[in-house]
């Protein structure tokens, strides 16, 4: 493979989950400007309207299917929709997902609990489960789960999602040793603390700005700085990436105790 098509999409198709804003948002533009034609998910059609139109004026090629990752009535209708606008499916983003604020174990209600699960982990297992299907009859597939640091550390009060993207990790591992064989990789990309609209509230007080002095970047990451990643991941690149689980955080979980 040439070096100048290492990361090249070109001729891929991608669906992209919870692609209405933040990371997904931001992975949609990347893959289309990588070559791949983007299928945007998620339950705000009038945001994925604007992000289409946003990719095919810097020429891209997009479009918009609603999906809700906690309703299957949804998702295989999203699947059905998709089965009739693409021919294959190449390269699933698995990144619907959510946080809630900090709540300590016993504090915690159990249908926040429950919900917060629901759609980090069941949502993200009924997507990969559809997807997986359509590319085990057709012979080749990459599936990119996201996960977090939190995947491979504890935090306070965070208990739920961290269980969460734990358990997606797991997924993933599990998802490439069955899935290998039939020509499907399977990694998960783990974020660490990236600056977005959700949480610079947080990290602008005092508190926040405490915290991240702390942590070996001693800053948040940009989304222009999982570019790469993403493309590694999702590109022939890393044809031999299989049940990985990529960190990118600065070294953030190499802060000591």
């Amino acid at each position: 493979m040439k070096l100048n098509n290492l990361f090249s999409l070109a001729g891929k198709t991608a669906l992209i989950s919870g692609a209405s804003s933040g990371l997904g948002e931001h992975f949609a533009q990347l893959l289309a400007a990588a070559g791949a034609r983007v299928v945007v998910a998620a339950r705000r059609v009038d945001k994925l309207e604007d992000l289409v139109t946003r990719i095919r004026n810097a020429g891209g090629d997009a479009l918009a299917i609603a999906m809700d990752v906690t309703s299957v009535d949804s998702v295989n209708a999203a699947f059905d929709q998709l089965d009739s606008k693409v021919e294959s499916l190449d390269i699933l983003v698995n990144n619907a997902g959510i946080s809630t604020a900090p709540s300590k174990f016993l504090d915690q209600e159990e249908d926040d609990w429950a919900y917060l699960l629901e759609v980090n982990l069941k949502g993200a297992w009924r997507v990969a489960r559809q997807a997986t299907r359509r590319m085990k009859v057709q012979g080749f597939g990459v599936v990119i789960n996201t996960g977090s640091i939190y995947s491979h550390c504890t935090g306070m009060m965070t208990s739920a999602y961290n269980v969460s993207k734990v358990a997606l990790d797991q997924l993933t591992k599990n998802m490439a040793l069955e899935l290998g064989r039939s020509g499907i990789r399977v990694n998960s990309l783990c974020p660490g603390y990236f600056a977005s609209p959700i949480n610079e509230g947080e990290f602008s007080t005092e508190r926040g700005k405490a915290y991240i002095s702390r942590l070996v970047p001693q800053r948040l990451g940009d989304y222009h700085e999982l570019d790469g990643p993403l493309l590694l991941l999702a590109s022939d690149a890393s044809s031999f990436m299989n049940g990985s689980s990529l960190i990118v955080d600065g070294g953030s979980l190499l802060s000591p105790i």
